[in-house]
């Protein structure tokens, strides 16, 4: 028998925790092979650091804390276990996009170290919005909470892997960007949306159909609008970059928790 699928499929998940968090996973293997296997288990990576995110945050609340206070730590966790590199990815997309610039130039914005006043303001609104609506998450119930941090972070990393779909172009012929691009099986990416959907339906069904409900939705509404927000991004830069797909991550992020936020 055969034993190349379990060494790629591990190449895959050192590849996905090694470069979207700062666990310590040394990647082997920076080839096409393993970023296609890495895209693939970037949900799985999300799911990972939406439950430290969804940790601190009962932690928290069990010692007394108001779901304000939890919220901050639960989106402060995702941003520590990324070295805020999605976050940076957000402003600096942000900056690009709201330069009006020809794409080449817009990249050379992008590269630059500052962040700039689009970058700055896109941050602000988008933390404010992530905070607000896990705090009304958590103050609907604990579980609640809990069960929109890590849906949340699962539904951000299959934004990536959709991202890095065939098809996809990189707009750089260098970075991470280029490393992913297009990497995923169209086919394949449709079967990480279902694997990423249906647990996140039955870990809701426990706490009542409304979440179950939100559940469902939270992870179709992320994906769609990360895709609205990277068919924008291929029109003005041409392509995906490291930045763009932080981008996506932290739209996606937010549509999420937003969705937890909904209803009642």
């Amino acid at each position: 028998m055969s034993t190349t699928p379990a060494p790629s499929a591990l190449h895959g998940l050192r590849f996905a925790f090694g470069t979207l968090t700062v666990l310590p996973v040394r990647v082997h293997r920076w080839d096409r092979t393993a970023a296609r296997g890495g895209m693939l288990c970037a949900p799985l990576a999300g799911a990972v650091v939406g439950a430290a995110s969804a940790g601190l945050g009962l932690l928290l609340l069990f010692l007394g804390a108001g779901p304000l206070l939890a919220a901050v730590a639960g989106v402060a966790v995702p941003a520590v276990l990324t070295r805020g590199l999605h976050l940076d990815g957000l402003a600096d997309t942000a900056d690009g996009l709201g330069s009006n610039k020809p794409a080449e130039d817009a990249l050379k914005i992008m590269k630059r170290s500052d962040i700039g006043p689009f970058g700055v303001i896109t941050l602000v609104l988008v933390l404010a919005a992530q905070v607000a609506a896990l705090t009304q998450a958590y103050d609907g119930s604990w579980a609640r909470g809990a069960l929109a941090a890590v849906v949340a972070g699962a539904a951000s990393r299959l934004a990536l892997t959709l991202a890095a779909r065939a098809g996809v172009p990189a707009a750089r012929p260098e970075g991470l960007g280029a490393a992913v691009a297009g990497v995923v099986p169209r086919g394949a990416a449709a079967g990480v949306v279902l694997a990423v959907a249906v647990p996140a339906v039955l870990c809701g069904l426990p706490l009542g159909p409304a979440d179950a409900v939100r559940a469902a939705v939270a992870v179709p509404a992320a994906a769609v609008a990360a895709e609205l927000l990277l068919r924008h991004c291929l029109r003005r830069f041409g392509g995906v970059t490291g930045d763009v797909f932080g981008a996506l991550e932290e739209t996606a992020t937010t549509t999420a928790l937003l969705v937890f936020a909904l209803g009642g």
